[in-house]
């Protein structure tokens, strides 16, 4: 049965995120809020719950999953880009966009596409995903919560518990956060491209 934590969505109880990111070290599975719907999250070095996140998505090994990270220094760590890339993710993050970057040596080989080395990433504007990111201290291993069989990211937590409450460890109801999935820009080589257009404006990627 998983806990259920009320988080204030502009200020989130610092007792409760402490709380959270403990769980998450110690290997939980965790349903949180981001600027566009509901995400599935955990320890960044966890493989066991990142099978865990595969059964309930149904994802094979070769879906990509995503780093969230708080913000473009911790990103810098994990992927490669120029100064261009730069002053483009300064003047759009944080934001809702997915990110596909060549990834750096740091990232684990099993979140890397398997042929490209490639590696998604995301900054959200979200206050309770921003204070677990602060407390964590590093990125989340993260994927949309989006349930086998369906297109939208789930955006109600109640429903995320009465749906998943003997899979995961831990929801976080921020309250609604919006249902719209990310805009997702592939930055992994010198001609950036937009993959899917979601909530995030496309136009200061467009050529």
């Amino acid at each position: 049965m998983s806990q259920f934590f009320t988080v204030h969505p502009e200020t989130p109880q610092s007792r409760l995120i402490k709380q959270a990111a403990q769980m998450v070290r110690e290997g939980a599975v965790i349903a949180y809020p981001t600027d566009s719907g509901y995400a599935l999250g955990c320890h960044l070095g966890d493989k066991k719950a990142l099978d865990r996140i595969r059964m309930i998505r149904r994802l094979d090994d070769k879906h990509n999953f995503t780093l969230v990270c708080r913000d473009l220094s911790e990103l810098s760590v994990y992927a490669r880009f120029d100064n261009s890339m730069y002053r483009l993710l300064k003047h759009n993050t944080p934001g809702p966009y997915t990110f596909i970057f060549n990834a750096t040596s740091e990232v684990p080989r099993r979140l890397m596409h398997p042929k490209r080395k490639t590696i998604g990433i995301r900054v959200p504007d979200n206050a309770i995903a921003q204070a677990l990111l602060e407390e964590l201290g590093e990125p989340l291993m993260s994927v949309s919560l989006i349930l086998p069989g369906e297109t939208d990211p789930m955006m109600d937590p109640y429903d995320i518990r009465d749906t998943l409450q003997h899979q995961l460890d831990l929801v976080i109801d921020g309250g609604f956060c919006g249902m719209q999935p990310t805009t997702v820009v592939a930055m992994d080589s010198e001609d950036i491209s937009v993959l899917r257009v979601g909530s995030g404006d496309p136009t200061p990627f467009n050529p």
